[in-house]
């Protein structure tokens, strides 16, 4: 079920759950927002949902062609979205760009993306003090804002970060321009009677992709995420069990800020999925755990942030409660808005909006794929329930993306009194054609039918029964300012737009 709450009834709750926490709590932290308050959201219209129009597809589509290694493990789009950097279980980091040519279509600057630059990032490496094999699959890919000419990423595999500049270099100097040969011996007779002068000459682009910095030997357990400061100077890295706040400049040191490790490893009950900096208040950050709760730390309260600022948690129903109750709640994303009033986070089940203001419940619940409830045991022995979906926020936060199976996507439309949510499927098709939109019915209902007053089929419709398991959309990146999304779907990048 959808819950729409407007925005005067959010304050009004908010400020009661509010009171009757002091009362109850009056030695609780009280979160500072003397730097700068969090203006609230302004009411926005009821927004329509987007007609999404293929443009692009990456990668072999031919299914039975490709190897683990090409499988794509992690997408994300610079800041400005002129680059769009993805990653894959091979190490490699691919490096796309806006297209440069000036090209227009149907008005708007074409929203084709090229290659850019390649380069291995992570090679598989052996602990030998634990006799464990490190994977070199690129976990996570995060863009540091462009300062100058080069860009600058951050890079991590389960143990290693890493900090790579991407420079360009257009001209050299002519190897005919000299006056001697260049070579390491000497020869006046070889020398030239008219002196010339080297001249540059233009030639092919090349991009260079150097490592500046490695991170390494801070965490002890799998990093699941990192996430850059608004300073542009720090950075989190965070793994099951710890979080560690590093400097950009200095790799031998850093901070270890939460450790939910227990004394007795027997007594662990929740581990810590995902990490985020807040976008403009650089003593705030969140981390998300296998249970469902999202807290909220703020670093100028104390040194080791365990004892969070607030907490975000729905309770659970007991009636509802079975063996797969905590699984499914465990959260496998958490993104701020843009704005940073709003947290949006991804369980298996739902996408849920949180304001940082109400702590009890989300306000707005939008549901993925319910139809699979009634397959959650076929689901835990392929292992497809432990699956982590992305989410992603649209530019102006009135649009919300996650991934499915049978690499469906799905988009919401916030702001509107019903669910205004639509289901696509990403597959090859003529570019700049929209997509038809998909209709998964389950397994024991009939199909409906789709037909519009003129007679067209409006959805496709597609039982629960037919989902591919193995063909799923995990990773999802929506492009900061234009309606653009990357989205993967194992070996293969799919680009959309509504344009």
């Amino acid at each position: 079920m959808v819950m729409e709450v407007d925005e005067p009834a959010v304050a009004a709750t908010t400020s009661q759950n509010e009171q009757s926490e002091e009362q109850q709590h009056p030695n609780d932290f009280d979160m500072d927002t003397s730097e700068g308050p969090i203006e609230p959201d302004e009411t926005f219209e009821p927004v329509d949902q987007i007609h999404w129009k293929f443009n692009q597809v990456k990668g072999n589509i031919d299914a039975d062609v490709h190897t683990d290694a090409d499988v794509i493990s992690c997408v994300e789009f610079s800041h400005d979205g002129e680059y769009l950097a993805t990653g894959d279980k091979g190490g490699r980091v691919v490096i796309f760009q806006r297209d440069q040519s000036g090209k227009y279509v149907k008005g708007v600057r074409s929203r084709e993306y090229n290659v850019y630059s390649t380069f291995q990032s992570h090679e598989p490496e052996f602990d030998y003090l634990k006799s464990l094999e490190i994977d070199e699959k690129i976990n996570q890919i995060r863009w540091l804002k462009k300062k100058n000419a080069a860009n600058f990423i951050l890079s991590t595999n389960d143990k290693t970060i890493k900090l790579w500049k991407i420079s360009e270099r257009e001209r050299k100097i002519a190897d005919d321009a000299w006056n001697l040969p260049r070579t390491n011996r000497i020869n006046t007779s070889s020398f030239r009677g008219r002196l010339q002068i080297p001249s540059i000459v233009p030639m092919e682009l090349i991009v260079e992709a150097s490592p500046r910095r490695v991170y390494g030997n801070a965490h002890t357990y799998h990093v699941n995420s990192i996430t850059v400061n608004s300073d542009q100077e720090t950075f989190l890295s965070a793994d099951d069990l710890r979080v560690n706040l590093w400097n950009l400049e200095i790799t031998n040191e850093s901070f270890n800020i939460v450790d939910i490790k227990p004394t007795n490893m027997e007594e662990l009950t929740e581990v810590i999925t995902a990490a985020e900096f807040h976008p403009t208040q650089c003593n705030w950050f969140v981390y998300s755990s296998s249970k469902g709760s999202i807290r909220l730390c703020d670093m100028r309260d104390r040194a080791l942030c365990d004892a969070y600022a607030k907490i975000f948690e729905e309770p659970e129903d007991p009636q509802s409660r079975s063996f797969f109750s905590e699984i499914i709640a465990s959260v496998s994303d958490v993104k701020f808005s843009h704005n940073g009033r709003y947290l949006l986070t991804r369980d298996y089940l739902t996408v849920k909006v949180w304001d940082l203001n109400m702590e009890s419940q989300p306000v707005e619940t939008y549901p993925v794929h319910n139809y699979l409830r009634t397959k959650l045991c076929a689901l835990y022995e392929n292992d497809s329930i432990f699956d982590k979906f992305e989410c992603d926020w649209s530019g102006d936060d009135k649009h919300i993306l996650t991934g499915s199976y049978h690499n469906l996507f799905r988009s919401y439309a916030r702001g509107n009194q019903a669910p205004d949510a639509k289901t696509w499927e990403a597959r090859p098709q003529e570019p700049h054609s929209q997509l038809r939109s998909r209709f998964v019915v389950p397994s024991a209902k009939r199909k409906r039918n789709n037909l519009s007053s003129t007679g067209e089929t409006t959805e496709e419709d597609l039982s629960s029964d037919q989902l591919q398991f193995n063909r799923k959309i995990l990773h999802t990146a929506w492009h900061p300012k234009d309606n653009i999304i990357a989205l993967a779907a194992t070996n293969n990048l799919y680009i959309f737009s509504d344009v």
